[in-house]
């Protein structure tokens, strides 16, 4: 691995965003977690079974894509980071590889998970399948309504998904009926958690996971470009794991832009939006403290956004602290943006995106950058999913 820079003090804090805000019932399983998890990570038979999954079963390394019509049509050099290609379609099981390889050195058997598009429910019943455990995934109704084929991927996997049915009924309520199993079931269960969000460890385990994407990126762009370093790197954020992992290598460059986009729904002010970084104000939510969509008195806000995988109040503590001290920019991104882009991606280049990804993308319209200029996007996911979606948008 490269050189990591990260400042994230011992009790998980980035800045004054993080923490581990737990009920006693899990304080020893987070305490575990926090005590073992670096010591896990730098073990070379941890590294060695890891790199050799990444390689021969999810694909990696993925493809660092020149898109040549996209950057005619924008004027500058575009490249796009292609986890869409990772076994599964997403960079989700980036992060899930290697939390079941850390679970089954904690003795856990059953494996517990919350999904928004549904990935990271994939993902995990994908590595459950893999090393024959338990797996359990939560899902708001409103998700398992719309992501469809990816919950018939997760039951095909041997997965039991289990509907969220209050609040929205989407990814904050499927994490809340997550973190309420993990509550009943300390001892046996380990939660793989599919963003940076949650109680330290969480955040800095699942970057550390996904910065095989940034390094991967360090180690292509002089490759094809004779460049060190992008002028940009270009992501989605919800929780923010695949930005995390993007981002990770370059967050101490200040030469490179970091910028992403959040779901802003139909609108930062409608009243129907996700836009965190925008709106939001310090509180804690699901173990952590970060920007979170909220009321005077301290009540979140339902979020909504087309896109079930930002459908979140809240946001991944480094991205709060990237956030408050400017060192990354967050952009708010409408549904119809998002879908603007999807179209414009796949017929300019013949990659029918996630509609996650699909917000970074727009980015494009609004952000001018110069002939010269590399950009690098991460391309977090493919559409299939979404094409149900997509198909009414055309009609």
């Amino acid at each position: 691995m490269k050189t990591e820079k990260i400042a994230i003090d011992k009790r998980g804090y980035y800045g004054e965003f993080g923490g581990a805000y737990v009920p006693e019932m899990l304080h020893a399983n987070v305490k575990e977690l926090q005590d073992c998890y670096l010591e896990v990570l730098a073990d070379p038979a941890f590294q060695k079974e890891f790199r050799s999954l990444l390689k021969n079963y999810v694909g990696r390394p993925t493809p660092l894509y020149f898109a040549k019509r996209l950057s005619a049509k924008y004027d500058t050099q575009i490249y796009l980071k292609r986890e869409d290609l990772c076994h599964t379609g997403a960079h989700k099981i980036n992060n899930t590889i290697g939390q079941i390889l850390l679970a089954q050195r904690l003795g856990k058997k059953r494996i517990i998970a919350e999904t928004g598009a549904g990935q990271h429910g994939v993902a995990t019943a994908t590595v459950c399948a893999l090393m024959g455990l338990e797996c359990i995934v939560y899902m708001g109704k409103l998700d398992i309504e719309r992501q469809a084929p990816n919950v018939a991927r997760m039951k095909m996997l041997g997965a039991t998904v289990v509907p969220a049915l209050s609040g929205n009924m989407t990814l904050k309520d499927a994490t809340n009926e997550a973190i309420r199993d993990w509550l009943s079931n300390p001892s046996d269960t380990h939660y793989i958690i599919g963003s940076v969000v949650g109680p330290h460890p969480y955040p800095d385990l699942v970057a550390k996971l996904q910065a095989v994407i940034s390094e991967e990126i360090l180690e292509q762009l002089p490759e094809q470009t004779g460049r060190k370093l992008p002028d940009a790197v270009m992501a989605c954020v919800g929780g923010g794991s695949n930005a995390a992992g993007a981002f990770y290598h370059f967050i101490n460059e200040p030469s490179v832009q970091l910028i992403a986009a959040e779901a802003a729904g139909l609108g930062v002010h409608s009243g129907e939006t996700a836009a965190t970084i925008a709106l939001g104000k310090p509180g804690v939510l699901h173990g952590s403290r970060s920007y979170l969509i909220q009321t005077d008195d301290g009540q979140v806000v339902e979020p909504y956004s087309i896109s079930a995988g930002l459908d979140y109040p809240g946001v991944g503590p480094l991205h709060a602290h990237l956030a408050a001290t400017k060192r990354a920019k967050y952009f708010p991104v409408t549904d119809e943006e998002a879908l603007k882009a999807v179209v414009e991606l796949s017929r300019l280049e013949g990659i029918i995106p996630a509609l996650e990804t699909a917000h970074a993308l727009a980015l494009l319209r609004e952000i001018k950058f110069k002939k010269e200029e590399i950009v690098v996007i991460c391309l977090s996911g493919r559409g299939d999913k979404d094409l149900e979606t997509y198909m009414k948008y055309l009609m």
